[in-house]
């Protein structure tokens, strides 16, 4: 045997068990890899979710506030006729005010007040998944780089590149872990 292949083997001997220690810490990274992505492409979901429904919560208030204002210019144009004291357009007039006051605000049902609070109700929960969505985004990167580390140092054999993977995937996962829980 060369002087090549004995070095070699002697590398592979003395350096195999660290191998297998970072093989190890690479599996669990990008086992911990795959969970956050899970998480951030959910946050990601919701957040779609969530703008969706608000941009129809506000489509909808938008036309109930057309409606609306049709009624105060049929009311107002109704009640401005030569005929307006007489009870058949005094009731057209109640009836269009009504109407106007039920499309801004009814209490149980549909009206501009209860949309608006939705709306802001969605929005919220859109601003809160696009804001884990963003954490989830840091751990996701953070676990790539320890891969890479942890991949590098078993070409390398530097030891300190491990270390730092090991120290950066777990730092990432607790983040991970209060990103979960909060």
């Amino acid at each position: 045997m060369d002087a090549a292949q004995e070095h070699a083997q002697e590398t592979i001997h003395h350096h195999g068990g660290a191998n297998r220690r970072i093989a190890v810490l690479i599996a669990a990274l990008a086992a911990a890899l795959a969970l956050a992505d899970m998480g951030e492409q959910q946050q990601q979901n919701k957040y779609l979710t969530h703008h969706i429904s608000l941009s129809d919560s506000w489509g909808f208030y938008q036309a109930k506030n057309t409606r609306a204002a049709i009624s105060d210019v049929e009311a107002s144009i109704l009640a401005n006729q030569p005929n307006a004291a007489e009870p058949g357009p005094q009731a057209a007039v109640a009836r269009a005010k009504a109407n106007a006051a039920r499309l801004r605000d009814e209490p149980g049902g549909d009206g501009m007040k209860q949309i608006m609070e939705r709306a802001t109700a969605e929005q919220e929960a859109r601003d809160h998944a696009f804001h884990r969505y963003h954490e989830f985004e840091i751990v996701v990167g953070a676990l790539q780089i320890s891969i890479v580390l942890a991949s590098v140092a078993v070409v390398t054999a530097v030891p300190a590149l491990a270390v730092a993977a090991g120290v950066i995937g777990a730092a990432a996962a607790a983040f991970g872990i209060y990103v979960v829980v909060a």
